[in-house]
């Protein structure tokens, strides 16, 4: 049996909002796995539902960069918040997520760090970052949206802890400012989009959905022909939840996103939050 540390216990509170003894009985059940150990939660209805929190923080900060039809975002980490808010420190992700925008090939860390800016290569800037800065910075994740013919917004809230890019199959009239309402819901949104329609909430999510509604309908003694029902109906409201068109827009709850859209379509968006990979 693992050892349960009192590290491990807090972290499974921050993340879940669940008391310390029922932490510390799923570790022990989950034999110290703490994705088991929330899934354990949801299902004995301990854990609080549809937060979506980071797994981990790390200091560091998140850019964007828009040029019309696309746009680019990186999130790099370094060792403290004071580093994080230099403007050398800001610069440099910057430059960075302007790279990414203006490269289709950048699909991932390993690539940004082989690409050129001005002559001189990503890695050999980002080396040159640590050694001036004195801390570790690690380039954390990359995202990039392009649209042919239409318009990628973007937003970056609490001083670079948070950025999103939305992508419209439009370019006409208001798509810049529906672009950046659209980026802003998606940060702001609680619990956070998974999706942009049902038909793109990824398969496995909603197996793993079912199982949980299932297992709490069973220690509710509910009967197994109506199981089912209530399965479905949660299950309903999860992506009435999380799926983004269907969300209450968050700067007037009365409509929901997609009464804003009108002709437009979303084609996908991304969602940084600092410190959701994990320390690197």
């Amino acid at each position: 049996m693992a050892e349960i540390s009192a590290a491990a216990v807090k972290a499974l509170r921050d993340k879940t909002g669940a008391g310390m003894m029922d932490c510390k009985r799923v570790l022990t059940d989950a034999d110290g796995d703490i994705d088991k150990a929330v899934e354990l939660l949801r299902e004995r209805g301990l854990a609080k539902a549809g937060k979506r929190e980071g797994r981990a923080t790390s200091e560091g900060v998140i850019a964007i960069s828009l040029v019309g039809s696309a746009g680019g975002m990186v999130e790099i980490g370094c060792e403290t918040d004071f580093v994080a808010r230099t403007d050398d420190f800001s610069a440099l992700a910057t430059s960075l997520a302007e790279a990414i925008a203006g490269d289709a090939a950048i699909d991932a860390p390993d690539a940004l760090l082989e690409q050129e800016i001005g002559g001189e290569k990503v890695a050999d800037r980002v080396s040159a970052a640590i050694a001036k800065l004195g801390e570790n910075v690690v380039v954390k994740r990359v995202a990039r949206l392009a649209v042919d013919g239409g318009h990628v917004g973007g937003y970056v809230h609490a001083g670079g802890k948070l950025g999103v890019l939305v992508g419209l199959d439009s370019a006409a009239g208001d798509a810049e400012a529906l672009a950046k309402d659209l980026s802003m819901h998606v940060a702001a949104a609680d619990p956070s989009p998974v999706a942009v329609s049902r038909d793109d909430v990824p398969a496995e999510l909603l197996e793993s959905e079912r199982k949980i509604y299932r297992a709490q309908a069973e220690q509710e003694g509910k009967p197994e022909k109506v199981i089912e029902r209530i399965v479905d109906g949660k299950l309903k409201k999860f992506l009435a939840d999380v799926v983004l068109v269907e969300q209450a827009f968050v700067k007037d709850p009365d409509k929901a996103v997609k009464d804003l859209l009108g002709d437009v379509s979303v084609t996908g968006f991304e969602r940084f939050k600092l410190g959701e990979t994990g320390e690197a």
